[in-house]
């Protein structure tokens, strides 16, 4: 495909579909299809409790109920008076949030100071607030009048929920707001899905982790966004660690391992070049092969395989655009699958301008949302993420693709 092929938008490149290429296997799966394999090739890992301040950004396993009525009791919404029949009232007490309830029922004609949250006394119409109460105190008595509807500035025992109402379903993230709300309800730990432990390895001898590259070297950029990646997917990583090329040192990093770590991420080392050991190094370590290239662009030579033990492994290209497509693909399936989400859909749009299809491909294009459909932005290829990073998404271009609605690949924001 020569220059004269591409589609110039807004100053920017709009890479069309590349030509086949004849390093690809033959047998690499269709995009779709590895996506199912990845969701599919885990089991939901088992529930356990945890203390609410634990149970923080994972998922919950079952739903959460509420353990008591909310609010408990008939309390009041308002600072004000508790009053009982018609106006004026004469004050008897005083009631505290979190102090002694008044003793009997209210009598007409009578009214209780009362905080907000306290507990209303048996026999109150409603609380009137003191900015709408009028006060007349003499040596021995104090009486107040004012509007105070029945009902008004009463929260009754159990409006908002009552004792076993399913208030979220599992599967909700553990936010903060949802352990505010488990408190509320009674709970002190959640049952929650265990959050995926992802490890990160980065290959490559020509892989630098900071600074300026030198002459013959690069600068890692598929390390710092993958942990964040994991993260929006709902699993968890510790730093990358860089492994240098050969069998030996790849070997050693697959093999040791806690046995904690449900995922290993390898980035680099996935296609057939001489520095790329990592097919070599899984079929040592007994390894079963689930997806051995994917047929997309870009990404294809990435890998999925399972070693002895359950742990999965995944194999990601070294360029930076290639990898994020494969982890969309690979990855993040395979997390959500850990914690029992179903294989997630992206929205449908139309596109706004011609995108070519590859003849035996998906295309995973970089594009913006607008009024008129979704719009490439460009700057995508392999090497660089300055596409994605323009991009609220990733279309997908289905092979031999005519037109019609593309389904678009949500990205982490």
């Amino acid at each position: 495909m020569t220059v004269t092929d591409r589609v110039r938008l807004r100053g920017s490149t709009a890479v069309v579909a590349d030509p086949p290429r004849r390093d690809r296997p033959e047998a690499a799966v269709p995009w779709d299809t590895a996506r199912r394999i990845a969701a599919q090739a885990v089991r939901p890992l088992p529930p356990s409790g945890l203390p609410l301040p634990q149970a923080a950004g994972c998922r919950l396993a079952e739903p959460l109920r509420a353990l008591v009525d909310l609010p408990r009791d008939d309390v009041s919404a308002m600072d004000g008076y508790a009053v009982a029949g018609p106006a004026p009232w004469r004050v008897v007490g005083r009631v505290l949030a979190g102090g002694a309830r008044h003793d009997g029922a209210l009598p007409p004609g009578t009214a209780v100071e009362i905080a907000t949250g306290a507990p209303v006394p048996e026999g109150a119409d409603s609380v009137l607030p003191y900015e709408g109460a009028a006060v007349r105190r003499d040596l021995t008595t104090i009486e107040v009048s004012g509007e105070s509807p029945p009902g008004r500035h009463i929260r009754r025992r159990g409006e908002e929920c009552t004792e076993g109402t399913a208030v979220l379903a599992a599967g909700a993230p553990v936010t903060p707001v949802v352990l505010g709300l488990a408190a509320g309800l009674g709970h002190d730990t959640l049952r929650v899905r265990p959050r995926p432990l992802v490890t990160v390895l980065v290959t490559g001898d020509e892989v630098v982790g900071s600074g300026l590259p030198a002459e013959g070297r690069v600068r890692d950029a598929v390390g710092p966004f993958l942990p964040g990646l994991v993260g929006w997917a709902g699993g968890t990583t510790g730093e990358p660690r860089w492994v240098p090329d050969g069998e030996a040192a790849l070997t050693a990093a697959l093999a040791a391992h806690g046995g904690f770590e449900h995922v290993t991420a390898v980035c680099g080392a996935s296609s057939k070049g001489r520095a790329d050991h990592l097919r070599p190094v899984l079929a040592r370590l007994g390894a079963d092969i689930l997806v051995d290239g994917v047929a997309v662009r870009p990404g294809h030579p990435q890998l999925l395989a399972r070693l002895p033990g359950g742990r999965l492994v995944v194999g990601l290209p070294g360029n930076p655009y290639a990898a994020l497509s494969a982890a969309l693909t690979l990855l993040v399936p395979a997390v959500r699958g850990l914690l029992g989400l179903p294989e997630a859909r992206g929205e449908r749009t139309s596109l706004a301008v011609p995108v070519p299809a590859h003849p035996s491909d998906t295309r995973l294009v970089a594009v913006r949302r607008s009024a008129r459909g979704a719009i490439p932005v460009g700057h995508d290829r392999p090497g660089s993420l300055w596409g994605a990073a323009l991009a609220d998404g990733l279309a997908v271009v289905p092979p031999r693709w005519e037109g019609g609605q593309v389904e678009l690949l949500a990205l982490p924001h």
